[in-house]
């Protein structure tokens, strides 16, 4: 998915830049980038971060920078920040999101003669892109809300002047920006986790389509929002930090509400609730409460040498990672009927290889809440699982299986509790070795969060979207 944050501020900003940055890490797996401005230009640094943290990486070249303005970025698509010299004056970029139609952009521009500097095995840099587009209107503002006009998808974005930042949320609002502000200082920063150790409070919360100008002084706003907007649900659910809140609603209290409306209708005899590390424990604490059953920790994650489990890009080592960093405590396992919850079940490998070790250290019962509904549409907008084929999701292997490729049912499938539904969820039940499954309503889920279906993305579960 990617996470931005920029400061500007009336001294030296470098040491919040980095901490700020770091606070995204959970958003990104790939390549980590930062960059300060001060009198005498741009600094920048770009560190793969596929194999350590962001903060490892970028700890030895803290002293190499000064300044008072600086953007950062953690992202899984491209390298970055770019640093962009221009007729509107050099400037550094940063985005995050997902371009869909990054190849027509791409040939509408060689068709103009414009040459393209940054590319990967062929592919068009979409940072680069981004900035070429700015450059072809008359100043930053409407080189910004051009290309967001012009984008099908999503791109936030943050684009550092020498006289401060503009913060620009996508189109629809699919990622979130949220201002922040101290004295002497204001900062944009996808996730508003980032700010309160900096000491900073949260100001205002970009809606979609807003421009606004941030300097050391103040922010101006640049575009009103639009009317329209699709923040992706998928933030509450699962990427989302605990501590951070989109749109004022906060992320853990939101899994709160999700697990004790997974509760609300299941009336299934357990012993223990549980939720799967780490994304799970919100949504499993909220259904310990409703229901009044202890919450406790079958699997302990060990997290000091492993890093996350989807970070290697090669599937077999996410699995490995994943296999080796939950340890089983075999004293709250064995003879006993557990109940987890789980963010999601995308395609349910690791979560097959979990149950069999619960039913290998002695569990008598095991059931599964996942708290989304079956994933069965593939993100078109913010990179979820882009690494996986249509068929890779679990919903869809069992669709699969029972109409063969056929696609014209999926709608029916997508309705809780329809008869598809059910056998679709049944063969993924029998798959994963469950005692029971039982998904999460969509109309639950939305509730759980609290704001109106329309400004919400649910495409991967129902198929809606706008373009």
């Amino acid at each position: 998915m990617g996470g931005l944050f920029g400061q500007v501020s009336k001294s030296d900003c470098v040491l919040d830049l980095f901490y700020g940055i770091d606070y995204h890490s959970h958003l990104g797996t790939k390549l980590g980038g930062l960059c300060a401005k001060n009198s005498k230009g741009y600094s920048r640094a770009i560190h793969n971060i596929e194999n350590d943290y962001f903060r490892s990486k970028f700890e030895p070249d803290l002293d190499k920078f000064q300044g008072n303005f600086g953007i950062g970025v953690i992202s899984d698509t491209d390298s970055q920040p770019l640093i962009i010299g221009s007729h509107l004056g050099t400037f550094a970029i940063v985005t995050v999101g997902k371009i869909t139609n990054l190849k027509e952009l791409g040939q509408q521009a060689l068709r103009k003669k414009v040459h393209f500097s940054e590319m990967s095995g062929g592919d068009l840099h979409p940072t680069e892109l981004v900035a070429m587009l700015i450059c072809e209107e008359d100043s930053f503002v409407e080189g910004i809300v051009k290309t967001q006009e012009a984008i099908k998808g999503s791109c936030s974005l943050l684009l550092l002047t020498e006289e401060g930042i503009y913060a620009a949320r996508d189109r629809l609002g699919r990622t979130p920006i949220v201002i922040g502000k101290k004295e002497g200082a204001f900062a944009a920063s996808s996730e508003s986790c980032a700010l309160p150790n900096l000491n900073f409070e949260i100001d205002k919360y970009l809606g979609p389509g807003e421009v606004v100008y941030i300097t050391p002084d103040g922010y101006e706003q640049c575009k009103k929002p639009g009317d329209v907007m699709q923040i992706c649900t998928f933030l509450w659910v699962y990427y989302g930090y605990p501590a951070s809140s989109y749109e004022g609603i906060n992320v853990e209290a939101s899994r709160n509400r999700c697990g004790a409306a997974l509760a609300k209708n299941d009336d299934t005899e357990i012993d223990f609730v549980a939720g799967i590390p780490d994304s799970g424990i919100g949504h499993a604490i909220g259904y310990a409460n409703a229901k009044h059953l202890p919450y406790i920790r079958p699997f302990v994650k060990y997290t000091p040498t492993w890093p996350r489990s989807f970070m290697p890009q090669n599937q077999n080592q996410r699995d490995l990672v994943a296999r080796m960093k939950l340890i089983p405590v075999k004293d709250l396992i064995d003879g006993k009927r557990l109940l987890f919850c789980e963010d999601s079940i995308v395609r349910g490998t690791q979560l097959k290889d979990n149950i069999e070790k619960l039913f290998d250290y002695g569990a008598r019962e095991v059931h599964m809440r996942p708290a989304c509904p079956t994933l069965i549409y593939p993100c078109e907008f913010l990179n979820f699982s882009t690494s996986r084929s249509t068929l890779d999701l679990a919903g869809r292997q069992a669709i699969d299986e029972i109409e063969g490729n056929e696609t014209d049912f999926l709608e029916e499938y997508a309705l809780s509790n329809s008869p598809k539904n059910l056998e679709m969820i049944e063969r993924i039940r029998e798959r994963l070795g469950l005692t029971t499954l039982a998904y999460q309503k969509l109309e639950d889920l939305v509730t759980a969060i609290g704001l109106p279906k329309e400004k919400l993305c649910t495409h991967c579960w129902d198929g809606s979207s706008f373009f």
